[in-house]
C-alpha cells in the first residue's frame, strides 16, 4: 500500500473518532508532511520515537469537538504521479486550505513553493 496514502487515511480516522493522538510506522517523508502539518497549525505535536524501530507519533487538534482537519485528499499515487508547475499549485478552498509539493528542495506547502518558484510533485490537498 502507498504509505502516504496510509498516513493520510490514519489521520482522517482518528480525527473523526476524536483520537487524542496517532502512531504509524516513520518515514522521512512522513515525518516531513507532519512538519508542514504542525507549522499550519493542523496539529499540536510531532514526535518520532524509538531507536531502530522508529515510530511517528502525531497529536491532533481539535475545536468544540470537531477535528481542525476538515478534509484530506491524496493527489498523485504510485499508480499516477501528478506533478505541477509553480503555476499549476492548486491554492486549496481559495487558500484556507494547504497544498503539500515534493519539490527538489525538500516537502514544502504550496504557498513556500510558490515563493521559492518551485514546482514538483502534488503529494496532497489538506483542508
Amino acid at each position: 500500500m502507498d504509505p502516504i496514502a496510509d498516513m493520510l487515511a490514519r489521520l482522517r480516522n482518528a480525527t473523526q473518532a476524536l483520537k487524542p493522538l496517532v502512531e504509524m510506522p516513520h518515514s522521512r517523508i512522513k515525518e516531513d508532511i507532519a512538519r508542514i502539518l504542525k507549522r499550519e497549525g493542523y496539529v499540536n505535536e510531532v514526535k518520532v520515537e524509538g531507536a531502530k524501530i522508529k515510530k511517528l507519533t502525531i497529536t491532533l487538534k481539535y475545536q468544540d469537538r470537531k477535528g481542525i482537519i476538515a478534509g484530506l485528499k491524496r493527489v498523485s499515487t504510485p499508480g499516477r504521479r501528478q506533478y505541477v508547475g509553480c503555476s499549476d499549485i492548486p491554492r486549496v478552498l481559495g487558500g484556507i486550505g494547504t497544498a503539500i509539493v515534493s519539490t527538489p528542495k525538500g516537502v514544502l506547502s504550496g504557498v513556500e513553493a510558490r515563493k521559492q518558484n518551485l514546482g514538483g510533485e502534488l503529494l496532497c490537498l489538506i483542508w
